[in-house]
């Protein structure tokens, strides 16, 4: 049995019980509250029960996780009224990540990981465009086209585009306007520099599944003051993640404690505009990735912020104070209030709104899963660094991070743009029909160790070489992977 977490302090302790810690969790509350420091203190706990952790780091402080805090007279009150006799000052394990590459190791995925319909998204296409879109991977698909980064997609819509006519029979109707609104689309993307996101090496989801010598779960903290700044583009890539978490990882039931905490901050952005298919399978990976041993907990200013089908799967939840400064406001706060299952002691709408900053309504599951009364309660002060880190901090952080080199250096191999640019001996037709182009071994099919996914000491080779595979799936060089929510919609699966 793995020790209870202890979060937070009202009348009693209350517990965050690590069984249950996959039923997945709300941490919501107005700008100043103590969201933040909140997620810093459940990063903190699930770490020291050796349970890695993903989150995003919108203003930068929580990459204070991985060094130790110091003496705070605050601190120092909140321990003694709270009476923690063991607490104590310490650092959690820490790698740090940026999709840009500056403030952490690269993060990338390719084109094809990636998957039309969330690119559709991305995009903002309509349902014409994002048609479209599909059978451009389709007949990438059936004419061996790799698609890994931007360019690569440029090139394959540049020459469905130019082929049209020839592609019309098998595929249907494939209109200029559509394929000029796509290529119009992926400038604004690159403009934001998202195409440092597509690309080679791209990402093994085991590095996220790390413990150090200690048993200590590695917190994961994306660098996101920069990328939050686009945030369609925000929400789209922890969508992917999370998906892709959800494909990746075997059945495990409900074990003792999860195989990973992911924390979605500013959840609100995955939800807005969100088109009605993908909404749908956002609920079902919510549902169903609790199997997989994930918890997912969503950080957010107003429950109202999260769809009520998936609001009613969160079941540990943390309330700091909400405002109820108009008519709007007062809605999210009785909308909150009867969230909670009800507690005769607390006025928990009155409370919301009383609420002093690091003070919260609690309610976690209890042993059988039922929500436990709400209680009003003091979170537990963290022990790592509250604030962010220094940049000798981070360099040093990083010189010593578990990936370094692994992903650090871009690898651009031979692919769509390339193929396409050169077609010497391509042989590639409009029906895609079999023998049109000679059959040639896979580029990696001498290299040793094929057969297992990435691992921490892979050199590049080793890890272009095994995201090549997973992008290509078991039948190299008959079908790029159609994206993790392309599998959920029925599509083909790797």
């Amino acid at each position: 049995m793995v020790e209870p977490l202890l979060i937070a302090q009202g009348t009693e302790p209350l517990y965050l019980l690590p069984q249950m810690a996959n039923r997945h969790g709300l941490v919501a509350g107005a700008t100043g509250t103590g969201k933040t420091v909140t997620l810093q203190v459940m990063a903190e706990a699930f770490s020291r029960i050796g349970v890695p952790v993903f989150a995003a780091d919108i203003k930068g402080d929580l990459s204070g996780i991985s060094q130790p805090g110091t003496e705070n007279p605050k601190i120092t009150e909140r321990v003694k009224k709270l009476g923690l006799p063991d607490f104590a000052l310490a650092a959690c394990p820490a790698t740090l990540w940026d999709v840009f590459g500056e403030q952490g190791h690269p993060v990338r995925a390719t084109v094809s990981e990636m998957g039309p319909l969330l690119l559709g998204r991305l995009l903002g296409l309509n349902d014409t465009q994002e048609g479209v879109l599909t059978l451009v991977f389709k007949i990438a698909d059936d004419h061996q086209l790799l698609l890994l980064d931007l360019k690569d997609l440029q090139a394959m819509l540049q020459y469905v585009g130019d082929h049209a006519k020839e592609f019309q029979t098998q595929y249907g109707n494939i209109s200029a306007a559509s394929i000029g609104a796509i290529q119009r689309g992926l400038l604004g993307l690159q403009q934001q520099g998202a195409e440092k996101f597509f690309g080679e090496p791209a990402l093994n989801l085991d590095d996220l599944l790390q413990t150090d010598s200690q048993g200590h779960g590695v917190v994961n903290v994306l660098a996101a003051d920069k990328l939050y700044q686009s945030p369609k583009v925000y929400a789209t890539f922890l969508l992917w993640l999370l998906t892709s978490l959800f494909e990746r990882l075997p059945e495990v039931g409900d074990p003792q404690k999860p195989k990973l905490v992911f924390f979605f901050d500013e959840a609100h952005l995955l939800f807005a505009d969100l088109p009605k298919v993908i909404e749908d399978k956002v609920v079902q990976v919510v549902r169903l990735i609790r199997s997989k041993g994930v918890g997912v907990y969503f950080v957010t200013q107003n429950p109202l912020d999260v769809p009520e089908t998936v609001l009613g799967q969160l079941g540990n939840r943390v309330q700091h104070a909400l405002r109820a400064f108009t008519p709007k406001d007062q809605k999210a706060v009785r909308a909150a209030a009867d969230t909670f299952r009800a507690n005769p002691k607390v006025d928990v709408q009155k409370t919301i709104t009383e609420l002093g900053v690091g003070e919260a309504l609690v309610s976690f599951l209890d042993d059988k899963g039922t929500p436990e009364m709400v209680e009003r309660a003091l979170v537990c002060p963290p022990r790592s660094h509250i604030g962010p880190i220094t940049l000798e901090e981070r360099r040093a952080l990083m010189e010593s991070s578990m990936v370094k080199g692994v992903y650090d250096t871009p690898i651009d191999r031979e692919s769509a743009f390339e193929v396409l640019k050169s077609r010497t001996g391509l042989g590639i037709s409009a029906t895609g029909a079999p023998g049109q182009a000679p059959a040639s071994p896979p580029w990696y099919a001498n290299i040793p160790g094929m057969s297992g996914g990435g691992r921490r000491g892979d050199n590049v080779l080793d890890v272009m070489a095994k995201s090549a595979a997973r992008a290509m799936g078991s039948s190299v060089g008959r079908q790029i992977v159609r994206g993790v929510l392309g599998s959920l919609l029925g599509g083909s699966k790797r």
